[in-house]
């Protein structure tokens, strides 16, 4: 009888992990091609798939940690390889040696003790809601749970989204509720950077807590909150209807709810969230948003839709030091200039947090500004 090498054993593990159809790769090398590293600083993806059919044999350094899972691979792979979920498998095992890059570990460790990833006091997680007119949720009272993320807990520029998104609520007299200090990171990034564990408990936590609220409809302000409830949670057995707050908005102009009055006279345009956009398809509820606000003059940028380029946050990447000159969110503020825009649109909080970095160290403060495309309804409201 013939023995498995550990080289093949550890490529059976990759598969088990969640990389079912990794030997349907025939290393055209697409995926390298494909991948926004190669406008800065190459990333040899398919030399990583073909290490890993291999057992990881010759693997060295920490390249499996640059992927920002931004799903441009997968959809122009000629096969389908599922390469995001190939990565995953991939952190996973390295993961379980203890060789997950220190940045990493910070955040983990965060998650692992406050339910998040930002280093902030679980006791802090929702506080502002309180202050913008949100009550706890009530199965009875509210028509969403409004989940928003963990940013706007612990980072002042995405307290300013949940304010928008406060007054949009209102304005279309729609009722949110939250949840207090016990919900956790939604665990979106963290399965992502490789800890399944973690994200296990993490899906379960929340997964309990709707279900003893009586959760049925989720509003998320992030794409990545939006992603891991709608495709992943139900793998573990929490099912519930998933709302981003773009669609929210497109329905409510469409159905009279919202009037937008007030002109925003600025030149707009948007920045497709990888996990909105790729992972989720979502691409014309915001669109149809900006070109409802009076004022707007909407543009597109070359790269948009399932071509758009990755702002650079995803797969862990909000808490890695990438350097000057290959931050993708530095090529982007540029490419938004390049085609008369003022405001540089998006719908995610990752995404605005990586454009603000930028605009700042591109010293492009007074040409552009940064938006959300909820701050932007709010800004239209009479």
């Amino acid at each position: 009888m013939e023995v498995a090498t550990p080289f093949l054993e550890v490529a059976e593990a990759i598969e088990q992990g969640g990389a079912e159809d990794l030997n349907v790769c025939y290393q055209c090398a697409t995926c390298t091609g494909s991948c926004p590293w190669g406008f800065v600083e190459p990333l040899n993806v398919r030399r990583l798939i073909h290490l890993a059919q291999l057992g990881l044999e010759g693997y060295e350094g920490e390249d499996i940690w640059r992927c920002t899972t931004c799903n441009t691979c997968k959809i122009r792979c000629p096969r389908g390889v599922g390469i995001v979920d190939l990565i995953r498998s991939i952190r996973m095992m390295i993961g379980e040696t203890g060789l997950i890059p220190q940045s990493l570990r910070a955040a983990l460790g965060s998650t692992k003790s406050e339910g998040n990833p930002w280093s902030g006091e679980r006791k802090l997680r929702n506080k502002w809601a309180a202050d913008l007119g949100f009550t706890p949720f009530d199965k009875n009272e509210h028509e969403y749970l409004l989940f928003a993320c963990c940013m706007p807990s612990y980072d002042s520029r995405s307290r300013k989204l949940v304010e928008a998104v406060a007054k949009v609520l209102s304005a279309a007299g729609i009722r949110a509720g939250v949840l207090g200090s016990e919900e956790s990171c939604c665990g979106e990034s963290i399965r992502k950077i490789g800890d399944e564990g973690l994200f296990g408990n993490l899906a379960e936590g929340n997964g309990k807590l709707f279900a003893e609220h009586g959760v049925e409809r989720v509003l998320v302000i992030s794409p990545h909150c939006y992603h891991t409830f709608k495709n992943e949670y139900p793998e573990l057995g929490t099912s519930v209807q998933v709302t981003h707050m773009t669609e929210l908005m497109a329905s409510a102009i469409a159905a009279g709810k919202l009037d937008l009055k007030k002109p925003v006279d600025a030149a707009v345009t948007y920045h497709d969230p990888c996990y909105l956009g790729r992972h989720n398809e979502i691409y014309d509820a915001p669109r149809e948003v900006l070109r409802s606000i009076p004022g707007v003059k909407f543009t597109e940028m070359i790269r948009n839709r399932d071509c758009s380029l990755c702002c650079g946050g995803g797969g862990g990447r909000m808490w890695m030091e990438t350097k000057f000159g290959e931050r993708f969110s530095d090529l982007r503020i540029p490419e938004a200039l390049g085609v008369g825009a003022d405001v540089l649109a998006t719908a995610c909080p990752y995404c605005i947090n990586m454009f603000e970095d930028s605009r700042l160290n591109l010293n492009k403060e007074d040409e552009i500004r940064i938006k959300d495309v909820t701050e932007l309804v709010a800004e239209a409201l009479a």
